[in-house]
């Protein structure tokens, strides 16, 4: 599985823009850029791709909990690079993080049927899944967190901008190892954030927390992360 390495590449010009800005100590906000359109007075304006694809989830979901075994692979194939990528970062090894997806998908499965719509999002259940898989792997003392940089890949551009000599140094490399040294759910935030593009109230609900609370981790979370680049970037 390459989820890791086709991480969405804006992802990780937005985090390392971020960290720039604060190695540069320049403002930086608590949320990713966003856009919204003025009312119409037309009426609503059209439904956006989201909306559509959010339509289509749903159906999908309802369909899974019915039984509909083909349904719930569609929503593995929309969910599984998402999930690789979120287990990965907490475990810095193929297989195990494979395993582990697995384990997750398998689990959602077993309990589609009582699966509820209320207050819940469905990909943020398959990340509480996932979260509670790997603090489960880690307590059971087998075996200890381990940061390997081996299957890392790197895609470098150019970026212009005030930071441009900072981001000439800061490599997705560098990136990508020093996320894997955040504390866990700095590390879950980032990685919710940026590299899967989840949106503060998804983030919330996959980590138990108010939509501030979150906010204020991805803050936290972008000032340790430069904290923990080589002293040259700092």
């Amino acid at each position: 599985m390459s989820a890791v390495d086709s991480a969405p590449i804006v992802g990780l010009a937005a985090l390392r823009c971020a960290v720039a800005a604060v190695l540069t100590s320049r403002p930086l906000l608590a949320t990713t850029a966003s856009t919204s359109g003025s009312p119409s007075p037309l009426g609503p304006p059209p439904a956006s791709p989201d909306d559509v694809e959010a339509t289509r989830v749903a159906a999908l979901v309802d369909l899974a909990r019915r039984g509909d075994a083909e349904a719930f692979g569609a929503l593995y194939d929309h969910y599984s690079a998402a999930v690789y990528r979120f287990v990965y970062y907490r475990v810095s090894t193929q297989a195990l993080a494979e395993d582990l997806v697995s384990e997750t998908f398998f689990r959602a499965l077993r309990s589609m049927s009582s699966f509820q719509w209320q207050g819940k999002d469905f990909g943020a259940w398959l990340m509480t899944i996932a979260r509670n898989l790997i603090v489960d792997h880690y307590k059971s003392g087998r075996t200890r967190l381990e940061t390997t940089t081996g299957d890392f890949t790197g895609h470098e551009g150019v970026t212009d901008g005030p930071e441009d000599e900072v981001l000439a140094g800061l490599t997705n490399d560098l990136l990508r190892t020093a996320l894997t040294r955040l504390p866990a759910e700095q590390q879950e935030c980032l990685v919710m954030r940026f590299l899967n593009g989840s949106s503060i109230a998804e983030t919330a609900k996959a980590l138990g927390r108010s939509d501030g609370a979150v906010k204020q981790l991805q803050l936290r979370a972008v000032r340790n992360l430069a904290k923990l680049l080589p002293e040259g970037l700092r």
